[in-house]
């Protein structure tokens, strides 16, 4: 007969980190993320989350802070210092809100728009010879997917809930 110790540990789950997708998922975004880091901090002295706000406000202008926030998943005080950073650096601009005096909206000044034009292409070039391995149906399959698994994750937060 088993000891004790034994008996409940064989019956609880044992959590294989090698196999577990939101642990293989977080480690594949942190090295990607330290090797777009390296790029941006040495060429551009701009931080992976500096960069995430010039790239989303590049797309999307005229956004609130919080709205960037929503837009990236990231904490709104981390987004409100990276923006703090990129108005020092005149890389972004602010406006009142007009609905709501006390937010702002935030675009690219005409500087920021020149940096970003830069580094999107090498972004673009990143992702390329990321995925230069995988066959091109490969690459549909697995946007679809991860769009499949951001509904997801979603919906399990609570955060589609209106």
């Amino acid at each position: 007969m088993p000891a004790k110790s034994e008996q409940s540990a064989s019956t609880h789950a044992v959590l294989e980190l090698d196999r577990f997708l939101p642990y293989r998922l977080s480690v594949l975004s942190n090295r990607i993320s330290q090797d777009i880091a390296q790029l941006y901090a040495a060429r551009f002295a701009l931080s992976v989350t500096e960069w995430r706000v010039l790239a989303v406000l590049g797309r999307y202008p005229d956004l609130s802070a919080n709205e960037v926030a929503e837009r990236t998943a990231m904490d709104k005080v981390t987004v409100s210092r990276a923006a703090q950073g990129l108005l020092k650096r005149r890389l972004v601009e602010r406006a009142s809100h007009e609905a709501d005096g006390r937010s702002h909206r935030l675009s690219l000044s005409q500087e920021g728009a020149r940096l970003h034009g830069e580094i999107a292409p090498l972004a673009l070039a990143y992702e390329a010879a990321l995925l230069s391995g995988l066959a091109p149906g490969e690459v549909t399959a697995m946007k679809l997917l991860l769009k499949r698994l951001e509904a997801a994750a979603i919906r399990l937060s609570g955060e589609g809930a209106d």
